[in-house]
């Protein structure tokens, strides 16, 4: 079990610093309420247990070819951010209202998982953390598997927490508040998307 509570840290260490995911995930529990906020943020935590899984077991083909494509992967994933975020500048209150339940619960779980798979930072991060640890090397499957589910169930609760608190706000705000999120939240997702393009320029 000491393999759980390390990935359990891990998992929630690397997802609670607050990026274009959380705002996602804190807009979104606003807006739609705690279930889509927070199957925003689970979307986030389903690619980290990926990249944990891959440096966990140890595949550093898989890990060296996803570095090697860095630059492609920064490209795509900025340039989502970018159209994550002019749809969230530009959205209204009651746009949230007219789309299926269904389709909105789809969108914000496959969104956060293409955007934090397409951040070669995450699987750098695993593979840093865990090596640093000594907790990569040497690891037996059972133990590799406890700390992937670890890792997931630690970014889980930190999502949970985050939707949860700010769905609580949701009830007091007006539909001029919910514009001001809207457009503070999307300027901060489009300038979190240029800051990726222009990293990956860079590599």
């Amino acid at each position: 079990m000491s393999h759980f509570f390390r990935g359990l840290i891990i998992g929630f260490s690397i997802a609670a610093p607050v990026g274009p995911i959380g705002a996602l995930c804190i807009r979104r529990s606003l807006a739609e309420g705690r279930l889509v906020g927070l199957l925003t943020g689970l979307g986030a935590a389903t690619a980290d247990a990926v990249y944990g899984a891959i440096a966990a077991f140890g595949l550093t083909a898989v890990s060296g070819a996803l570095v090697s494509y860095r630059t492609w992967l920064g490209l795509v994933g900025g340039m989502f951010l970018c159209y994550l975020g002019v749809r969230t500048l530009v959205a209204t209150p009651k746009e949230t209202t007219t789309s299926s339940r269904r389709q909105r619960i789809a969108s914000a779980y496959a969104s956060t998982f293409m955007l934090t798979l397409t951040n070669p930072m995450t699987i750098l991060s695993f593979v840093a953390i865990f090596a640093g640890l000594g907790v990569a090397s040497g690891v037996d499957f059972d133990r590799a598997t406890m700390l992937v589910i670890g890792v997931f169930a630690g970014s889980a609760a930190w999502w949970l927490l985050l939707s949860t608190g700010t769905a609580m706000l949701r009830s007091k705000l007006s539909d001029t508040s919910m514009r001001l999120v809207n457009h503070v939240s999307g300027s901060i997702i489009v300038a979190f998307g240029i800051y990726a393009i222009a990293t990956a320029f860079r590599s």
